[in-house]
């Protein structure tokens, strides 16, 4: 029985390790392909048969690649929105998961059924009048036109994420916070946040990811390469036609926009799943 049990286990695991290797090689296959397509030589990219490994390694298509476009103000500009609108998103969000986390019976569920069907609309719902506020109050090629949106619409997740790291927090350290004298607001910044930490980590890195990766919005508002986020950028690398596209230059910007959220995610792995677990059975 005991040679039975341990080679079902062994069959369980090598199932599992396959799975998940299928999964990390589906998952890396268009990242791994599209930096070798970035150090490629022009005459590679399009020959057929196809090369696999760049001969040789070059480096053109990223110096060529800052040369005509300024690639570094895409970057900045995009750090600039994300984090604001990360920052306005989290503290709004925190201040209704805070309230959300206290409610008692069905009202919380029915807040929380509500964001979620709130989050289901696409975002290309809002586009047309959000166009034409913004442009009403000529706010084309301003941070703010990407900044509240962006926080706007991400909002639902926040919430949801957050609700989760407030409710863990026992209702006796808030009342005992209460009997010391501290307001509602005082209670929010020195006492449930600092206790909430991990869910407030995972809330911003989620909303962060979203910001830095949206495209419509950015392609619609910024038009000014000078206020262009990355998005809109890699957008306006494209060459006249098909035949032009300079295929190295877009492998090269996406690689380069996409490595700052591998990074922080690499960096916050532990965070962001203690933050999504925080409170799953805690009532």
């Amino acid at each position: 029985m005991r040679r039975g049990s341990q080679a079902r286990r062994g069959v369980t695991g090598a199932a599992y390790a396959c799975a998940l290797t299928l999964m990390l090689a589906w998952s890396l296959a268009p990242v791994v392909w599209q930096g070798l397509t970035a150090i490629k030589p022009d005459a590679q990219i399009t020959q057929v048969p196809t090369a696999y490994l760049p001969r040789p390694v070059v480096w053109t298509h990223v110096a060529e690649l800052w040369a005509r476009k300024p690639f570094g103000t895409y970057l900045v500009n995009s750090l600039w929105v994300s984090a604001w609108a990360t920052l306005v998103c989290v503290a709004l969000g925190a201040m209704a998961a805070s309230a959300l986390a206290r409610m008692r019976g069905g009202s919380r569920s029915g807040v929380l059924l509500a964001l979620l069907g709130v989050s289901l609309f696409p975002p290309i719902l809002l586009l047309l009048p959000l166009y034409e506020g913004v442009r009403a109050l000529g706010g084309m090629n301003h941070p703010l036109a990407l900044i509240v949106p962006y926080a706007a619409l991400h909002l639902p997740l926040a919430v949801w994420v957050l609700e989760s790291g407030f409710r863990a927090i026992p209702r006796e350290v808030d009342e005992a916070a209460r009997l010391d004298g501290l307001g509602a607001l005082a209670r929010l910044w020195h006492v449930q946040v600092r206790l909430a930490g991990p869910s407030l980590a995972t809330a911003a890195i989620l909303v962060f990811i979203f910001c830095w990766n949206e495209f419509m919005l950015a392609l619609t508002f910024m038009t000014r390469d000078s206020s262009k986020t990355v998005t809109a950028g890699i957008a306006s690398v494209g060459g006249v036609s098909f035949y032009e596209i300079p295929w190295g230059q877009l492998s090269a910007a996406i690689l380069i926009a996409t490595l700052p959220l591998v990074a922080l995610v690499l960096v916050f792995e532990r965070r962001i799943v203690s933050g999504l677990t925080r409170g799953a059975i805690v009532e």
